[in-house]
C-alpha cells in the first residue's frame, strides 16, 4: 500500500530549489517507473510520465521545485548576503542547508544574512560560492489532532499525490499524464512547456492553498479555507479561472464517492493551472489542493483528512471517462 507520509517525508528531504529539481526528479523517476508506460524529461527538466488509456488526454500536474536563498556576495566578516527565490515568508533564526552541505541560520531581519559560522570572507568561500541555494533544514513529523508539519508541503505533497494515483489507478479510463514541473515558484515556467509538449484536452493543477483559519488571519476578499474541512477545489486565483467544465468534473467527483471539499476563491495565489490554460488554442483547466497553514515557512501544516481527500478526489477525477 502507498504511504503518503513516508513518501512526503522523502521528497521533503531532498534539494530541489527552482532550477534545481534534478535530484528529485531522479527520485520521483524511480518511484514512477514500475507504474509507467513511458517515462520522459523534456529540456527545462519536467518530468512526464504517462499512463496510456482510451480516453482523453488528460494533465495532471504538480511541481518539484520550492522556494529558496540564492547567495549574491559574502561580505568580510564570512556573512552570506541572499536574495530570494520565489515569495519566502518569514524566516528570521531558521536554519537553511546549501546544496553542497553548507549549513546556517538566517539572522535578522532588518539586514538579513545566513551564517554558517565562518568568520571571513575567506573561510566563508571555501564551502558557499555566489549563486548557491539554500533551502530550509527542518523535519518532518506529526503534530496532534492528526496535523501534518513539513517543509515543503507546498510542492512536495502535490508530487505526493500525483505517485499514490499513478500506483493506484490499474486500467486508466483517460489517456493519463502525471507532470511533475520545474520552477513553479518563479511563475510556472515549467508548466508552460510541458502543457506546450502534452497538449492535454483537460488539465488539473495539484497542489495546496493557503488555509486561513488561524487567529486574526481571515483572508479577504475570498473563501475561507480550513484544515479539516476536505479538499479545496480552486474556483477562481491570480493566475486563472477555473473552466465551469473542470469544476463540475471534481465537484461531480467527490459527491459521487462522498468526499468532503470546499470551493476555494483566493485573491492572490497562483498554481500551474494559470500557465497550463493558456497553452496552444487553451485547454480547460483547474487545481484542487490541500490547506496549508504557515505556507513557504519551514514549518508547513496540513490535516491527514485533508490530504486523504484529496488524493481520493485526483483519484476518482481521473478514473472518470471525459
Amino acid at each position: 500500500m502507498f504511504d503518503i507520509l513516508k513518501t512526503q517525508r522523502e521528497l521533503a528531504a531532498i534539494y530541489a530549489p527552482s532550477g534545481y529539481e534534478g535530484r528529485l526528479a531522479n527520485h520521483i523517476t524511480q518511484l514512477a517507473k514500475p507504474y509507467a508506460d513511458e517515462c520522459r524529461a523534456d529540456a527545462l527538466g519536467n518530468l512526464i510520465i504517462r499512463k496510456r488509456g482510451p480516453g482523453k488526454r488528460v494533465m495532471l500536474s504538480a511541481h518539484m521545485d520550492s522556494v529558496a536563498l540564492a547567495a549574491t556576495h559574502i561580505d568580510d566578516n564570512g556573512f552570506v548576503r541572499f536574495c530570494e527565490v520565489g515569495v519566502v515568508a518569514d524566516i528570521r533564526f531558521c536554519a537553511v542547508e546549501f546544496g553542497g552541505g553548507a549549513a546556517g541560520v538566517v539572522g535578522e531581519k532588518s539586514d538579513m544574512y545566513i551564517d554558517i559560522g565562518a568568520s571571513s570572507r575567506e573561510e566563508a568561500q571555501k564551502i558557499v560560492n555566489v549563486g548557491d541555494m539554500a533551502v530550509f533544514k527542518s523535519e518532518t513529523y506529526t503534530a496532534g489532532g492528526g496535523r501534518l508539519v513539513s517543509p515543503y508541503l507546498d510542492g512536495r505533497i502535490g508530487c505526493a499525490m500525483l505517485l499514490q494515483a499513478l500506483s493506484t489507478i490499474q486500467e486508466p479510463v483517460n489517456d493519463l499524464y502525471f507532470v511533475f514541473t520545474v520552477q513553479q515558484e518563479l511563475g510556472s515556467r515549467g508548466a508552460k512547456t510541458a502543457a506546450f509538449s502534452v497538449e492535454p484536452d483537460i488539465a488539473l493543477a495539484v497542489g495546496v492553498t493557503s488555509a486561513d483559519d488561524m487567529p486574526g488571519d481571515a483572508r479577504k476578499p475570498g473563501t475561507p479555507q480550513k484544515l479539516g474541512a476536505g479538499a479545496s477545489v480552486t474556483l477562481r486565483d491570480k493566475s486563472v479561472i477555473a473552466h465551469p467544465d473542470v469544476v463540475r468534473w471534481l465537484e461531480a467527483a467527490a459527491s459521487a464517492n462522498k468526499i468532503p471539499v470546499q470551493r476555494d476563491i483566493s485573491a492572490s495565489g497562483v498554481t500551474d493551472a494559470g500557465e497550463i490554460h493558456l497553452s496552444h488554442g487553451g485547454v480547460p483547466s483547474g487545481a484542487v489542493g490541500v490547506p496549508v497553514r504557515y505556507r513557504h515557512t519551514p514549518a508547513e501544516m496540513a490535516d491527514m483528512a485533508d490530504i486523504e481527500a484529496c488524493s481520493r478526489l485526483i483519484y476518482a477525477a481521473a478514473n472518470t471517462k471525459l
